[in-house]
């Protein structure tokens, strides 16, 4: 009887343990479900879509943009710097839960990750010295020349895959703004980026060095909020909140602080 006893205590003790992991987990995936504080990550590194500031705040239209977003899921948010090569393994460790760092939305990035809706669309141009000899941006125009491009990034497929198989020296950077430094000082014929990125930097700090060369007609790309597959809640709270700052007029009105043309 004591050894009957023994065993249905063991059974009990062992279905309490069972369900109170199953309502720990359940209330886990009901917080995960609700999404009430969210954690978002951008680059810091390329303005203006995002950058530090003086005060050493985060800023720029990513974040701009990720803000509206979080305002309109009535999530608190945080935001922050993470190096572009390390962001998405980031997401995947869960060191937060969103990046908003106008990550283009591609396929291999898809074997990867999830994506919200687009809240941009871009072209890849070509950038170079204000005094090249440069006329055309054809692949073969550029043997024996060095273009950069940041790494981990479509335009860097891209410079690989048609220029460096064409001749030309292909240099990648951990950040656009390397990049951007090295065409000023001469180390680089040319840089690929994206072109509204281009268009802000030759207004600020490449004001008079270079020109626009270019745009790739294959460079099109998407920018989405880049999440991971699992989160599926979400996904769907980011799509919704997308579809309501672009109705209510939120997302143009943010838009406008930073460009003066659509770059829906």
């Amino acid at each position: 009887m004591v050894v009957a006893s023994m065993k249905n205590f063991s059974s009990i003790l062992l279905s309490i343990g069972i369900f109170l992991v199953s309502q720990s987990g359940n209330q886990a995936l009901a917080q995960d479900a609700e999404w009430k504080e969210i954690r978002i990550a951008t680059e810091g590194a390329y303005p203006p879509f995002n950058f530090v500031d003086a005060a050493g705040k985060l800023q720029g239209l990513d974040v701009d943009i990720a803000m509206a977003l979080c305002e309109e899921m009535k999530a608190k948010c945080t935001v922050v710097a993470q190096d572009w090569d390390g962001i998405i393994p980031g997401l995947l460790a869960r060191k937060f839960d969103a990046i908003v760092a106008s990550m283009s939305i591609t396929q291999e990035r898809l074997k990867v990750i999830d994506f919200s809706k687009k809240y941009y669309s871009s072209k890849l141009s070509i950038l170079t010295k204000a005094d090249s000899q440069l006329a055309d941006i054809k692949p073969e125009s550029f043997e024996g020349k060095t273009i950069g491009a940041q790494s981990s990034t479509p335009q860097a497929e891209y410079a690989q895959e048609i220029y460096g198989k064409h001749g030309a020296t292909v240099k990648l950077y951990p950040s656009q703004t390397e990049a951007d430094m090295d065409l000023s000082n001469g180390r680089l014929d040319a840089i690929v980026a994206d072109k509204f990125y281009l268009a802000a930097w030759m207004e600020s700090t490449g004001a008079g060095c270079c020109k626009l060369l270019g745009d790739l007609a294959e460079g099109r790309t998407e920018i989405g909020v880049g999440l991971r597959k699992e989160d599926v809640a979400l996904k769907e709270k980011f799509d919704a909140a997308m579809e309501a700052i672009i109705a209510n007029g939120v997302y143009k009105k943010t838009v406008a602080r930073y460009f003066n043309f659509d770059i829906y």
